[in-house]
C-alpha cells in the first residue's frame, strides 16, 4: 500500500492542492492527515476538497487547531473518516488514531490519549500490520529537539502495541524527521508530505 501523509496544513488551500496533485501522480491508495488542517478553527471549509476531486481515501485525526467536531464535520462532508479514538482497517492494514495535543482547541490529558488510542488499537490489534496516526509527537523522539516534550501516552502506546508505524505532526521544523522506537518506524511529516509504503 502506498501512502500519502501530512500534517499541519493550517488553512493553506494551495498546499493541499500540491498534496492532491502528489497524490493522483504518484496513485496513492490512502490520504493520511495528522492534524492542524485550520488553524485556531479558522480556515477554509474546502480545505479537504481537492482529494475528494481527486478520488483519494482520507483518514484524519485532529490538531490542537481544530476541535474535534470540527474535525468530524469536514470528514462528513467529504466522505472521509476521522480515525481519533477510531480505527479502520485497509487491504488488511489497521489504521488507528488520536488527536489534539496538550493545549489548543482539542486539549487533551495524557489519560484521554492513551484511552482514545487502546480503543482504536483493540479493534485491529489481530491483524499483521497496523499504523497509528497522532497529531502530537511521542516523548523521547528526536521530535523533542524542538524544546516541546512530546506525549508520554504516545509513547506508551508505541511501547505496548508495536504498530509498525507511527505518523505524527504539531513541530512544523521536525517534517522529514525519522525515528525508531522498538520495531516501529516513527516519521514526522508536515505541510510537504511524506510517501510512505507498507
Amino acid at each position: 500500500m502506498k501512502i500519502l501523509a501530512a500534517s499541519d496544513l493550517h488553512g493553506d488551500i494551495s498546499a493541499v492542492k500540491k498534496l492532491a496533485n502528489k497524490a493522483e501522480k504518484e496513485k496513492v491508495d490512502l490520504v493520511l492527515l495528522a492534524g492542524d488542517l485550520m488553524t485556531f478553527g479558522k480556515g477554509n471549509e474546502n480545505i479537504l476538497k481537492p482529494f475528494k476531486d481527486k478520488n483519494k481515501k482520507v483518514l484524519l485525526v485532529p490538531g490542537n487547531h481544530e476541535t474535534i467536531a470540527t474535525s468530524e464535520f469536514l470528514a462528513e462532508i467529504f466522505g472521509m473518516r476521522n480515525i481519533h479514538g477510531y480505527s479502520v482497517i485497509y487491504e488488511n492494514i489497521g489504521f488507528f488514531g488520536c488527536g489534539g495535543a496538550d493545549f489548543g482547541l482539542t486539549t487533551l490529558t495524557e489519560k484521554e490519549i492513551f484511552e482514545n488510542l487502546k480503543e482504536g488499537f483493540d479493534r485491529i490489534k489481530h491483524l499483521e500490520k497496523k499504523v497509528m496516526l497522532t497529531h502530537m509527537h511521542a516523548a523521547g523522539t528526536k521530535a523533542e529537539f524542538s524544546g516541546f516534550k512530546g506525549s508520554k501516552s504516545i509513547r506508551k502506546a508505541l511501547e505496548e502495541f508495536k504498530p509498525d508505524i507511527l505518523i505524527s505532526g504539531h513541530i512544523h521544523e521536525a517534517e522529514g524527521i525519522e525515528d525508531k522506537i522498538g520495531k516501529t518506524k516513527v516519521i514526522n511529516v508536515g505541510k510537504e508530505g511524506k510517501i510512505i509504503e507498507i
